[in-house]
């Protein structure tokens, strides 16, 4: 399939063209000892950041927390959890990485508050029919004594949705019952957060990634939802919208939001965790007015093969270029599968919540052939890139992790059924030979690390010719040489075993298929993703190459 069609990244902002590094904190560097990573540990790896070549660090949650939802249960959102240091290290974090020119973006979750948030504390002791009470979504029981919860609603991490109050109201959580929904009908709410914004804005940082961006609004019947209640809000423009998820009034929270950041200098973004499909609904968060990015997790759970790919990308690109959008495109994170380890699973995208010892074992040889060619594929779209940390040392997901370690509330909330994100969460290795592998001074791991840590730390891929780090720092450089984040972007061809498109000066050809693909005679090889076969591209390999 040939076509003429080329999309081009718009927009002028720095977000348009960055490359993101997510960190998560817990595991990326410990600087005390205790087995949990912390910000000084992030301030001490800052290095490692601009040697890679990214453009910017987001940080995931680091606010005080019960540690529920490893901090997505936030207790205040205007201080640092002492697990991970003081609000001086937060300052100093954000100075230091400013001073190698990397911006910071900051969590943000306001779907709901930690159950230890004083708010919530408040709302406990009320009565019914409070102001204390209407600041959460608190409701009477169904049946004769309203022993029976509200709706039929479904929890993400499995089991009912509501728990019951000592004096029988009951409260919505769509995640942990340690995680109560905010009310976001009540300007109390609206106005807090914005607050909170300033409070961040005001010591520097340059953005806020939104945790579950499209579950703020909850239709206001609270109507029973008899489909399954996936945090994935739908797949067609045409069916109705699961009551819970991507309401239409989250858009007037967010373009609040936005007025209140252009207010500042120094362009500060707004970044949508939006499980929201299709690629159309999607692209309303970024609107001129609202979010200025949305991650894209269709193409995260996209097949691997030439049509979904091709699919995709062109589905992408189209649905944010109608709303003057740059596209994202991301991998891993801290909620999936590794990619290393999902795509050695088949080609269907594989498993997304966590693999454990008695599941089906990807290929680890396979999953990272194919992680390193759709990392240099995805590298050379126009728009944003998310990196997670690890990928660039292409670390695998930790599928023999015991049962007994894991802490993920999807684990014991879904009755052992699914084993959760633990596993993508394990503590980075830095040093092969060094206790925790140099994640920290001690052997002292919140989860345990794997042996094979030792061949993929960084010491032992820095400065080696062919090793994921190294593939990685030279797409990340040639990027920015030609320009690959601004595109055009223009496909050559899309059939069944190869993808090929052009992006500027480059050509960019991967090989799904099972027979090695000629390159023209005069082709000047920039960056392959593994050797490849003469002049010849192998399966599962990406080239970049100029003509």
């Amino acid at each position: 399939m040939n076509t003429d069609a080329t999309q081009q990244a718009p927009g002028t902002g720095w977000w348009t063209e960055a490359v993101i590094y997510q960190v998560y904190p817990r595991s990326f560097a410990d600087s005390d000892g205790d087995g949990i990573g912390d910000l000084p540990g992030i301030t001490a790896r800052l290095d490692h950041l601009s040697e890679l070549g990214v453009d910017a660090v987001w940080l995931s949650p680091f606010y005080p927390s019960p540690q529920a939802d490893a901090g997505y249960d936030v207790a205040d959102y205007r201080d640092v959890d002492p697990l991970f240091g003081t609000l001086a290290d937060a300052d100093r974090l954000i100075a230091e990485a400013k001073a190698r020119g990397l911006r910071v973006i900051v969590d943000l979750v306001p779907n709901h508050t930690s159950s230890a948030h004083r708010w919530f504390t408040a709302a406990v002791a009320a009565a019914p029919g409070s102001p204390e009470r209407d600041r959460y979504v608190i409701r009477d029981g169904r049946g004769p004594d309203g022993t029976e919860p509200p709706n039929d609603w479904t929890s993400v991490f499995g089991g009912p949705a509501w728990t019951r109050l000592p004096d029988g109201q009951w409260y919505l959580h769509l995640f942990d019952s340690g995680q109560p929904d905010l009310n976001w009908d009540n300007p109390q709410v609206r106005a807090e957060f914005l607050d909170v914004l300033r409070f961040w804005l005001d010591r520097g940082v340059d953005g806020f990634r939104v945790d579950v961006a499209h579950g703020l609004i909850k239709q206001a019947d609270l109507a029973d939802w008899q489909e399954p209640q996936e945090i994935l809000s739908g797949s067609e423009l045409d069916k109705p919208r699961p009551p819970m998820w991507d309401q239409d009034g989250v858009h007037e929270i967010y373009r609040e939001w936005r007025r209140l950041l252009d207010s500042y200098p120094g362009e500060r973004v707004l970044v949508a965790e939006a499980w929201v499909e299709p690629a159309e609904r999607l692209a309303r968060y970024v609107r001129p007015d609202e979010m200025h990015q949305a991650f894209n997790f269709e193409y995260l759970l996209a097949a691997w093969s030439a049509p979904a790919q091709y699919a995709v990308i062109t589905r992408s690109l189209e649905a944010t270029d109608a709303v003057g959008a740059p596209t994202t495109w991301v991998l891993s994170n801290h909620d999936v599968v590794r990619h290393a380890s999902r795509l050695g699973l088949g080609t269907d995208g594989g498993r997304g919540n966590g693999i454990g010892a008695d599941d089906p074992q990807p290929d680890a040889a396979l999953g990272l052939r194919r992680a390193r060619a759709a990392s240099l594929l995805m590298l050379a779209l126009p728009g944003s890139a998310y990196l997670y940390q690890g990928e660039e040392l292409g670390l695998p997901e930790h599928t023999m992790l015991p049962d007994e370690a894991r802490q993920d509330p999807t684990w014991a909330r879904s009755g052992h059924t699914e084993r959760g994100r633990d596993g993508c969460r394990v503590p980075i290795p830095w040093e092969a030979d060094a206790p925790s592998y140099g994640f920290g001074p001690t052997d002292a791991s919140w989860l345990p690390q794997p042996s094979v840590w030792a061949e993929y730390a960084l010491d032992r891929q820095r400065g080696v010719a062919g090793s994921t780090y190294e593939l990685y720092r030279t797409a990340l450089r040639l990027r920015r040489e030609h320009a690959l984040a601004r595109g055009p972007l223009r496909f050559l061809s899309s059939g069944d075993e190869v993808l090929t498109f052009t992006n500027g000066d480059l050509t960019v050809l991967t090989n799904f298929g099972a027979a090695p693909v000629p390159l023209p005679a005069n082709a000047q090889v920039l960056v392959a993703s593994a050797p490849l076969d003469g002049e010849a591209v192998p399966t599962d390999v990406t080239v970049w190459f100029r003509s």
